[in-house]
């Protein structure tokens, strides 16, 4: 379901912007889908790399100026952190795989048969 909503939107947008632009439909088509394949494998990486520390709770984004004098709002990252950090960078680069192969299927300058 994830893979059908990424290609359909991806689809739309790259054909709004190919027509505006005056492209040709196959090729917007194709690289559309790879630049968004490449952008979310290189968001499942930056998501990978996540460092071991978390904050706690809410009011630690918020922590402003004081937040560096007063008591420490981090964590150590949980082991099911860990584990959702490194399933949610597997899933975006996985579609992001599965999206440039799509374009690769749209290019026109790469024939399938």
């Amino acid at each position: 379901m994830l893979v059908a909503a990424s290609c359909v939107t991806t689809a739309a947008v790259s054909l709004v912007i190919g027509a505006i632009m005056g492209a040709r439909l196959w090729r917007s088509l194709a690289l559309g889908f790879y630049l968004t394949g490449c952008f979310l494998i290189l968001a499942g990486f930056f998501v990978a790399n996540r460092g071991p520390v978390r904050a706690r709770g809410r009011s630690a984004a918020t922590g402003g100026i004081f937040a560096f004098f007063g008591e420490r709002r981090i964590r150590w990252a949980t082991l099911d952190d860990q584990n959702e950090t490194i399933n949610n960078s597997a899933v975006w680069v996985t579609l992001g795989f599965i999206l440039i192969a799509v374009g690769f299927a749209f290019d026109a300058r790469h024939s399938l048969t």
